[in-house]
């Protein structure tokens, strides 16, 4: 049974890019899926019921008309006009034999007007999104004009063949970082965006920006909840992968569903969310964990419902 959030009939807001994941698989064969980062965390957290809202950017054209009926399907709702780019952004992904994915990316970002109201329980901002410009610059403004309202999560997601990972992605990386509640990055995230750094001493950086925790997953090697003076590590379900798109996406929309079951979301909670005690952050990252297990065991970026977990 789901928790309820409170007294007052709200949501989670989810900003960042939707786009057509094109999957060549081992054998050479091509297969076309609504995907993107932010798409692909509304879609989890639809399915696992909680009411979302998605603010995106695709073309009106074919690709975009698929991204629309995928939304629709799951039940998520728009948070502004998408039909803002002259074509639908995609994505190249390449499986290999052991079900990882590379990517090559054809990728515009813009974001249209976001209303304040109704005001979100809670923000999430994904990956190219955050650092792609100009809808970049708008995203960090939703967030600075919202966070005193809800509380934020931020999915580094680094892209680096898109981005690169110069001292401007860095910088626009930080950022966000400095406005959210809650990062998640992978240690390969942080490999690329602070190369200099240990493991340790990238999450010691990013909880200087000013978040409550960071959450680092580290693919078939578990993950870590690092706030409030402690480390919390949990380990990887053993599944058979067909592959890992979206996985990650998927841990991050079972972070905040969890958190959500919790009531350590909103703004009025943030100090409750910064002081989450060990035995729940374990919990937390437990269901985050499965959830993911699903998504890789299957191919495509198809999350778990709730029933399925």
């Amino acid at each position: 049974m789901v928790a309820e959030a409170g007294p007052e009939a709200r949501d989670v807001l989810v900003v960042g890019e939707a786009l057509v994941d094109v999957v060549r698989a081992p054998d050479g064969t091509t297969r076309e899926h609504a995907g993107g980062s932010a798409a692909n965390v509304a879609v989890a957290l639809a399915r696992l019921g909680r009411p979302v809202r998605l603010a995106t950017a695709y073309a009106a054209d074919d690709r975009g008309a698929l991204l629309a009926r995928h939304l629709d399907a799951a039940g998520v709702a728009l948070a502004t006009d998408p039909a803002v780019l002259a074509r639908t952004s995609a994505a190249l992904a390449t499986i290999g034999a052991g079900g990882a994915a590379t990517y090559e990316f054809d990728l515009s970002w813009e974001l249209g007007p976001v209303a304040d109201e109704p005001a979100p329980l809670h923000v999430h901002a994904c990956s190219l999104g955050a650092v792609v410009a100009p809808g970049a610059e708008d995203v960090a403004a939703l967030l600075r004009r919202l966070r005193d309202r809800a509380t934020v999560s931020y999915d580094v997601n680094a892209r680096p063949a898109v981005t690169g990972t110069g001292a401007d992605v860095v910088a626009r990386v930080e950022r966000v970082a400095a406005l959210a509640d809650l990062v998640k990055a992978s240690d390969e995230d942080l490999a690329a965006l602070w190369p200099d750094l240990d493991e340790a001493s990238a999450v010691a950086h990013l909880l200087a920006l000013g978040p409550g925790a960071v959450v680092v997953t580290r693919g078939a090697d578990g993950a870590a909840w690092t706030g409030a003076g402690r480390t919390v590590e949990v380990a990887s379900l053993p599944v058979e992968v067909a592959d890992t798109i979206g996985a990650g996406d998927t841990f991050g929309a079972a972070l905040v569903d969890a958190l959500w079951e919790r009531g350590l979301l909103g703004a009025e909670r943030r100090e409750r969310l910064r002081g989450i005690g060990e035995v729940e952050v374990a919990e937390v990252l437990e269901h985050a964990a499965r959830a993911a297990a699903v998504t890789v065991s299957r191919p495509g970026a198809d999350p778990p419902y709730r029933h399925e977990l």
